[in-house]
């Protein structure tokens, strides 16, 4: 990771921090590990976290993950050369609102899912 990466990630992470802080008052709700960083998590499960390049990465159901790339909203998560299906990422420039609505559809998903 580069120092501009570096600090797009830790600017992303202070940003997702702040916006999401509310969440943290639903039950089952905390920060946990996942990828080497941090994210938020239900019932042990990460339903959101930032990426490397300050992206937000949330998973949502492949369904809606469809419809979100194709209307150009996110992009899919690629890991070793491969798209994860439930896992999209939004851009670092992307809206307060944006990033606040795709977190509270993952939260609603993986809430669902997870026993």
């Amino acid at each position: 990771m580069t120092d501009a990466e570096r600090r797009a990630a830790d600017a992303s992470r202070a940003r997702l921090g702040a916006l999401t802080a509310p969440l943290l008052a639903r039950p089952g709700v905390s920060w946990g590990r996942m990828f080497s960083t941090e994210g938020l998590g239900i019932r042990g499960k990460i339903f959101a976290v930032v990426v490397h390049d300050g992206g937000l990465m949330v998973k949502v159901p492949e369904p809606r993950a469809d419809e979100l790339v194709a209307d150009g909203a996110v992009v899919r998560m690629v890991m070793r050369g491969r798209e994860l299906r439930e896992w999209v990422v939004s851009a670092p420039a992307a809206s307060d609102a944006e990033w606040l609505a795709l977190v509270e559809e993952a939260y609603v998903y993986l809430d669902e899912i997870t026993p």
